[in-house]
């Protein structure tokens, strides 16, 4: 993709990255001068395509900013796949009244962000005035625990569904927790849609699929 947009002369390449590039450093909230720490080949990889995007500006003056998603989720989430989000999974087992899956004890935390600030924060990288190839974080800026999900799930959808706790899975980070700092100053990036409203729309969107 860098090479082709290289050769067509692109304006500007947009990477899509991931707060998983931090692995579990403890220090919250994450800033982007921590060293990276990835835990499993989707992190190793997503850390990697950081990496080729610097190269490709250093070396070809190709325009790049990596954006480091955190926990994005919104409507249109297959909560089938293997890959499936946390609040698709979740959203899908409150319409049908069974417990939410849980891996470890519920008090692992996640900067959920719904997808319109996400859509916020790319279209304003495509346009910022850029000096470099910078990376940041795009997130809400909050961190929930996946207890505290199920409690304003069950509240929305007016039940009170237990979560069915399972053995901690390898390769899963404890907490995520964005600082939006650089976004702000580079970006003028803040995000509109918080955690709760975020679940709402979600949750009437899978309702009327």
């Amino acid at each position: 993709m860098l090479l082709a947009a290289r050769d067509a002369s692109v304006a500007r390449v947009v990477y899509a990255s991931s707060s998983a590039a931090y692995g579990n450093a403890p220090a919250l909230p994450k800033e982007e001068t921590m060293t990276p720490d990835p835990l499993s080949p989707y992190a190793v990889s997503k850390l990697a395509g950081e990496q080729y995007a610097k190269i490709f500006h250093a070396l070809y003056g190709l325009s790049t900013v990596s954006l480091r998603y955190f926990n994005v989720f919104g409507p249109r989430q297959d909560p089938t796949t293997q890959y499936a989000g946390v609040i698709a999974k979740f959203i899908s087992c409150a319409l049908e009244g069974k417990p939410y899956p849980v891996f470890g004890d519920g008090e692992q935390s996640r900067d959920l962000t719904y997808v319109s600030n996400v859509v916020d924060a790319n279209l304003l990288a495509a346009e910022a005035t850029l000096d470099d190839a910078p990376m940041m974080n795009i997130a809400y800026g909050e961190r929930a625990s996946l207890n505290q999900i199920i409690g304003m799930l069950n509240e929305l959808t007016h039940q009170n569904l237990p979560a069915q706790y399972l053995p901690e899975r390898a390769g899963g980070v404890r907490h995520s927790h964005a600082s939006l700092q650089r976004a702000k100053e580079i970006l003028g990036y803040a995000p509109k849609v918080d955690l709760l409203e975020g679940l709402r729309r979600t949750l009437e969107w899978y309702k009327g699929k």
